[in-house]
């Protein structure tokens, strides 16, 4: 890069700051405060995957409420999937608005509205599973925030700026942008707007990119208004310059590090006129029996450019459910001739925090992103140095810990108390656990307690994998547990460490699908911090190649299993014993 090339990046970078610190200034001063009308969202909607997961959200959104850590004054509003088969972020998306229609009447034709899709398993990032991870912690502000309250931060100036409608986005991502100072995001046209962020070929192949009239666009403006030709979601390279979707980076432009980008997709706003259509899309769909795709299925339908063929195209689909080509015609031809206009935010960062590796990456390593918004090393918690807030390192977020205690660098330590001598190896996640004295973690495992409700006790069950492993990959039959890898190792391997014979290990749920996700692997314990001390004691056997047996008639529970018995009053009750721990020490100091 040129010298002059170096000063644009490092203005980039300068005001994607500046505004990104502006937005959570602003959102500090509302949280606790009656909101006046039009400063914030008339409601914020949170979906859910199910009923038990909706009294979850809703139980922690009333806590923060209490605790004065949302705007007041917001109607907060969680929506549950119906029960059944799988609908995806499109269904819960036409669901959603149904209950709000049903809810407010002719009212939501007034209403600004935020809907934050948060349903689903979390599995490649589960210490989120149980309580969401809409509900995972973020090591900056005061109360410490969590996703929803980064979220509702970064989008704090687009309420004031939109007309009634609904703006769609989901849990697990982040979206920094800068303007100059006479622009603003502004909502206001009629049917789909959506946000677009220039990204390198290789991302656009994961997500939606937009085709666009490259005679209307400059790269060199901080953001651009231009109507959509058609919207392509997870395309090949060949389908992107195919499609006219490539563009090149212009000199003395914004700091795109490739030569060549798309724009791709993020967060999408519908009027409320197009909110009427897709509630009528829903009544002609009926109950719906397989998942739609909120961008995949919506936006392909726009544009002047789009056709029908990408109806028939199922390869970025998990399971092809029977009907799916069908209703994707059917929301083609409804939603055809709706206008897709696209806000090009050219000085803008996409961020995912949707896996153990990339929220590890983000809180510890990443320099640009924990500049960005500034993100320490240690909030709301006893033991170190709120203010440290080094390039990389460890991150400890509403903790307890012995002074005695270390924690090695790229690794995270949330909700939790740790005793004197406690150790933790590099690049490694503690979440939700009471770890003894002189217990030491090993480097590059994720490790969560879960509270849950055993035969009408209130017990502890601690699940431990590594990093990497994959929890959705699964087999079709027990006799092939040789296939799943845990900690690096085959299963089999690990049982035999275990003393356990491979046909006496159970799955939960359905047979015919084995995974990590599925295996009753971890004991059942009275109390939390022998759970976690059990948990480790397997570890450490599969790891050194040593041998531990559990004790007889000890109980073993899957991570699915610990969900559909979870304990969430116990867990918030945990995090509240903390709370007031490290409120009572700070006072003290």
């Amino acid at each position: 890069m040129d010298i002059r090339g170096e000063s644009m990046s490092r203005e980039c970078v300068r005001k994607l700051q500046t505004a990104t610190r502006e937005k959570l200034r602003k959102f500090n001063y509302l949280r606790g405060r009656e909101v006046q009308p039009g400063e914030f969202w008339d409601v914020v909607a949170v979906t859910a995957g199910d009923r038990d997961q909706r009294e979850a959200y809703e139980l922690q959104i009333r806590g923060k409420v209490e605790r004065k850590e949302l705007p007041l004054g917001t109607e907060y509003k969680v929506f549950s999937d119906p029960p059944g088969p799988k609908i995806g972020n499109g269904g819960s998306t036409l669901y959603t608005l149904q209950q709000l229609h049903d809810m407010y009447g002719k009212a939501l034709c007034r209403l600004r509205v935020i809907l934050i899709h948060a349903g689903g398993f979390s599995q490649r990032l589960p210490s989120a599973s149980a309580l969401g991870k809409i509900f995972t912690a973020m090591p900056l502000g005061d109360p410490l925030y969590q996703m929803l309250e980064l979220k509702l931060a970064i989008y704090v100036d687009f309420p004031s700026a939109m007309k009634p409608g609904t703006l769609v986005t989901c849990a697990d991502d982040i979206e920094l942008y800068s303007t100059a100072e006479d622009e603003m995001v502004r909502f206001d046209k009629p049917g789909f707007t959506a946000l677009a962020h220039p990204s390198p070929l290789s991302i656009g192949t994961t997500h939606g990119v937009f085709v666009l009239d490259s005679h209307e666009i400059s790269t060199c403006s901080e953001m651009e208004n231009i109507s959509c030709l058609c919207f392509l979601h997870k395309p090949s390279i060949d389908k992107m310059r195919g499609s006219g979707a490539v563009f090149k980076k212009q000199s003395g432009c914004f700091s795109l590090s490739d030569t060549e980008f798309v724009y791709t997709d993020s967060t999408y706003y519908v009027d409320f006129d197009t909110t009427k259509s897709l509630l009528n899309l829903l009544k002609e769909l009926g109950t719906l029996h397989c998942e739609i795709d909120a961008y995949g299925d919506f936006l392909q339908a726009l544009g002047p450019k789009a056709r029908i063929d990408y109806t028939n195209n199922t390869a970025n689909v998990t399971k092809e459910e029977k009907g799916l080509v069908e209703i994707r015609q059917k929301i083609f031809h409804l939603l055809k001739g709706t206008p897709l206009n696209v806000i090009l935010l050219n000085n803008s960062k996409f961020y995912h925090i949707g896996t153990t590796s990339e929220y590890l990456f983000h809180l510890t390593e990443d320099v640009a992103m924990r500049s960005e918004l500034g993100l320490l090393s240690s909030v709301f918690s006893v033991h170190t140095d709120e203010n440290s807030g080094g390039s990389s390192g460890s991150c400890v977020m509403h903790s307890v810990l012995d002074p005695s205690c270390c924690v090695g660098v790229g690794s995270v330590v949330e909700y939790s108390r740790l005793g004197a001598g406690v150790s933790v190896g590099k690049g490694s996640i503690v979440s939700n656990c009471w770890i003894s004295p002189g217990l030491s973690v090993p480097d590059g495992v994720f490790i969560h307690s879960l509270c849950v409700n055993h035969q009408e006790r209130t017990c502890f069950v601690t699940v431990v994998f590594g990093i990497n492993d994959n929890l959705k990959h699964s087999v079709e039959a027990p006799v092939c547990i040789e296939k799943l890898k845990l900690f690096g190792c085959s299963l089999g391997q690990c049982l035999s460490h275990w003393e356990m014979a491979n046909e006496a290990l159970r799955f939960s749920g359905d047979m015919s699908s084995c995974s990590l996700w599925n295996a009753c692997l971890f004991p059942v314990c009275a109390d939390q911090q022998s759970s976690f001390s059990m948990s480790l004691k397997l570890l450490q056997a599969a790891m050194d190649g040593s041998t531990f047996t559990l004790p007889r008639d000890t109980k073993l529970m899957s991570m699915q299993e610990c969900l559909q018995l979870k304990n969430l009053q116990e867990t918030l009750k945990f995090r509240m014993a903390l709370y007031d721990n490290i409120t009572q020490q700070r006072l003290k100091s």
